[in-house]
């Protein structure tokens, strides 16, 4: 495996337990019957019942056991091994019947052979992934012929922006792509709450023009490519969440795309 992507699962494997905790993914709504499931990427993919579905970066897999919940054939794959065993301990406790595997995107043809009706991968994946072009032949290996491949994922923009105070944001680093990444030394706050983890990361910016053709050398065929103003989560102190769950700028929010989705067939 890469170091840096070695260095990423350490990092992953502290926020498992840190994630599991928080209120932001309310595990124990989840158990209750929430499903974790946006309404954007539940009208754009369609009906799933009776399909198949693989879940890439999945985390501990939450959003995976949604789409099982919604009929789906789903397998998740996470390259942390704690992640995995959470999320096998969940399905199981559940009653569910998704799969999952424990694997980096890179290295998932070597153990997995099959091919599936739908690829999916959600919010905040890219930024973990070195190389696009080697990501997208491994999203073509596993879409059926008449398969779907679909991502929501923050919108490339957003990464180059950090809060310069209270209602104002400035450009910290280029939008363009950097194959070096940038190296976080750990005792980062996690999007997910307030406490620090403290194994370094490295993270990758990668611009919408990368995205789409490493996605359209691999032979897939894009449907469409939106723009939403909203984020997922507080990506910077100044934003408010309105009372559809996203989170919003104060200011000007609507001149800033701040998620993304796109949609491809083979």
């Amino acid at each position: 495996m890469d170091k840096r992507l070695a260095i990423n699962r350490k990092n992953w494997d502290e926020r498992t337990p840190v994630h599991a905790a928080s209120a932001f993914y309310d595990v124990e709504g989840f158990k209750a019957g929430r499903m974790t499931l946006n309404e954007i990427e539940r009208e754009e993919i369609g009906p799933v019942a009776g399909k198949t579905l693989l879940h890439l970066q999945c985390h501990f897999g939450m959003d995976t056991m949604s789409w099982a919940r919604l009929g789906a054939r789903a397998t998740g794959v996470d390259f942390s091994p704690v992640a995995i065993d959470l999320a096998h301990e969940l399905n199981a406790e559940l009653g569910l019947d998704a799969r999952f595997m424990c694997s980096n995107v890179y290295d998932l043809p070597t153990v997995l052979d099959e091919r599936f009706d739908i690829v999916y991968t959600a919010m905040g994946v890219l930024v973990w992934l070195p190389d696009l072009t080697a990501w997208a032949e491994v999203v073509a290996n596993f879409v059926k012929p008449g398969g779907v491949f679909y991502i929501l994922d923050d919108h490339p923009l957003c990464h180059i922006f950090e809060q310069e105070h209270a209602d104002a944001l400035r450009v910290r680093c280029p939008y363009f792509p950097d194959v070096t990444g940038e190296f976080f030394g750990g005792d980062v706050q996690s999007y997910a709450g307030t406490d620090l983890v403290s194994s370094p990361s490295y993270e990758w910016q990668h611009s919408v023009a990368e995205i789409l053709n490493a996605l359209l050398a691999v032979g897939l065929r894009i449907e469409f490519f939106h723009e939403f103003p909203v984020s997922g989560f507080r990506r910077f102190p100044c934003m408010t969440r309105g009372a559809d769950g996203w989170w919003r700028l104060p200011e000007y929010n609507d001149s800033i795309p701040q998620l993304f989705s796109l949609r491809a067939t083979r």
